[in-house]
């Protein structure tokens, strides 16, 4: 019971922690790129914390600490305010599927060989990733058409711009999770702090 306990508080800090760093990742390394429609998308790393989260915590816990980090990050910028419902989804979504491909299928909590690691890190990542390179237009699309009412022309170009973003966000979110998670993954192990999902 004590363990269990301890393992809920340390899992409780490292999702407020991965959750600060998908704020600070967002917030303070983004690059906002103005679309003709007058609103903004933004070349970012933050997702790839997300999914980091998802990796380290399982895809309930990672997925909470991306949408809670975003979600913020949006609510604080003036220019993504009208976002935060539809990023606290997404990123939520995020983190659930890279943790149901990491854990539930591949179950890389156990021991494994770096390669096998490798390649489901690399798996769960392009597949959490990938559904935000999908749906991020998608979604974004009826949620400006329908709930903001934002024209449809504009909401069209707007969804376009986005989905250009986000398969670079993508892209570069899977490299730095990769690398991240290998390097990070054996000094866990060897302190002590690696979770069994």
């Amino acid at each position: 019971m004590e363990n269990y306990k301890k393992d809920k508080v340390y899992k409780i800090a490292l999702t407020a922690l991965m959750t600060a760093l998908c704020y600070v990742a967002f917030t303070f390394l983004k690059i906002p790129i103005p679309t003709f429609g007058g609103d903004y998308v933004a070349l970012h790393i933050g997702n790839a914390f997300c999914v980091l989260a998802a990796l380290l915590l399982g895809g309930g816990y990672g997925g909470l600490a991306g949408s809670l980090g975003m979600t913020i990050a949006d609510l604080l910028d003036p220019v993504y305010i009208t976002s935060a419902p539809k990023t606290f989804v997404l990123k939520f979504c995020i983190g659930l599927i890279a943790g149901f491909v990491a854990h539930r299928i591949a179950h890389i909590t156990e021991d494994h060989d770096a390669r096998y690691v490798f390649k489901w890190t690399l798996a769960a990542s392009v597949a959490g990733l990938g559904f935000n390179v999908v749906m991020d237009p998608i979604v974004g699309y009826f949620y400006k058409n329908f709930v903001l009412g934002i024209q449809s022309d504009a909401a069209k170009i707007m969804s376009t711009w986005a989905a250009g973003v986000t398969f670079v966000n993508a892209v570069a979110g899977t490299i730095v999770v990769v690398v991240v998670y290998m390097a990070v993954r054996p000094v866990l192990k060897k302190s002590g702090m690696f979770f069994r999902i």
